[in-house]
């Protein structure tokens, strides 16, 4: 059964969310990007100070065809306070999934995006 949790928009990323979770009574910093499952990605994505806190940063990848909704259990269950998670999503249907999994709408449509002010 999943985790009940909440989930508020923090910045957003190049093809991508940077997300605060909280689970549990627990906080967690969350980095959700559409982008090759490659550790480079990583260190793209994550501010150094994220590595050099108390917490560990926890990276999973997920593709189109998995089942975004585990993955994203199995990761939150093994936190630790002050821990950070990444999940590369190397695909359109991977990042949706991922975001709703998170309590997030989905990606926008580029068209709403030009109409932002």
């Amino acid at each position: 059964m999943p985790m009940p949790l909440e989930s508020r928009l923090i910045s957003h990323l190049d093809r991508g969310l940077v997300l605060d979770i909280t689970l549990e009574d627990l906080s967690f910093r969350v980095y959700v990007a559409q982008r090759e499952a490659d550790v480079e990605q990583v260190a793209e994505l994550v501010p150094a100070e994220q590595f050099q806190g108390d917490g560990d940063v926890h990276v999973a990848a997920i593709h189109d065809g998995d089942d975004a909704s585990e993955q994203i259990q199995d990761v939150l269950f093994n936190l630790n306070p002050g821990d950070a998670i990444v999940f590369l999503c190397t695909g359109p249907q991977a990042y949706a999934e991922a975001l709703a999994e998170l309590g997030q709408p989905g990606p926008a449509s580029p068209r709403a995006d030009s109409n932002a002010t």
